[in-house]
Order: C-alpha cells, then structure tokens, then sequence
C-alpha cells in the first residue's frame, strides 16, 4: 500500500526491532490516515524537490516498540504523524539540505536538527499533525547523557 506517489506503508512500519521482538508493528485506521498526511505533506514534496529516494530511518511505531527502544512517552512516531530522515551515505543530497528545504518551504509541527554537528544533524526529525501545526524548530544535544532539545 502506498502512503504517497513515492512511499510505502512498508517503508514506515519496516523495523529489525519488531521483527527480533516479535512486535506487530500495524497502524490503525486513525494512524494510518495520519501516516498519510505526513506523507503527502512532507516527504513526498521533499521527494519531488531533490528528485531523489529519500531514506526513512524510522516512521510509524506502535507503542510496544516505542517502549522497546526507549521512545518518549508522547512520541509523535506512535501517533504516525512523524518520519525521521536519513541521508547520510545514501545519495548526492545531505540530512542538512532536507533540514535547510523543509525549514523554508514545508509546514510542519516540528523539525528537529537531531545530533550531528554544526554542518549536519544525524537525522532529520519531522512531524506533521492535521490541525494546530506550530514549525517549531529544535535541535536535539546529549548533555550530561540526556537529551536536551534548544529552539533554533
């Protein structure tokens, strides 16, 4: 099933953590319509700008798997309304050009500059939420083994 022209369910549910678990990873019908929100109003417009595959490092997690992982508590990811992105090593365009596109051209509730350097964060965190969307932006740091969040 697609989520968009350019992305399937199967790309955001994928997770090597639920399969050695044994965690059925499936949204339900409320998930999976956010799943196409956020798919349609921002990873494919991402998609269509740079032309290019863009990789999911983590889309859609059931609460189980969230927990597996050590997931916040109120993860948007549980919700389906967020992706993180992942560039590095995979092509010509950089975690730091989607971070740059989506922060100028997309709406969004957060965008995350997550770890990394000051030249390019590790990931890219993105949610999108039907109503009440805030394009807040922050990036993610390990201080003192916690992670901190500062707006940008």
């Amino acid at each position: 099933m697609n989520l968009s022209t350019n992305l399937s369910l199967l790309e955001v549910t994928k997770s090597q953590t639920a399969v050695r678990h044994g965690i059925d990873n499936t949204p339900n019908a409320a998930q999976l319509e956010n799943l196409k929100r956020v798919s349609e109003k921002v990873f494919q417009p991402i998609r269509e700008h740079f032309n290019t595959p863009i990789y999911i490092s983590s889309g859609f997690r059931c609460e189980d798997l969230n927990t597996r992982i050590g997931g916040s508590r109120t993860s948007s990811h549980c919700k389906g309304e967020a992706l993180d992105l992942d560039m590095d090593g995979r092509g010509s365009i950089t975690n730091r050009q989607i971070f740059d596109y989506v922060r100028a051209n997309l709406q969004f509730d957060q965008l995350i500059y997550e770890f990394g350097d000051d030249q390019n964060p590790g990931w890219v965190h993105i949610s999108y939420k039907k109503a009440g969307n805030r394009n807040q932006v922050l990036k993610a740091a390990k201080i003192n083994g916690k992670t901190n969040y500062s707006v940008m």
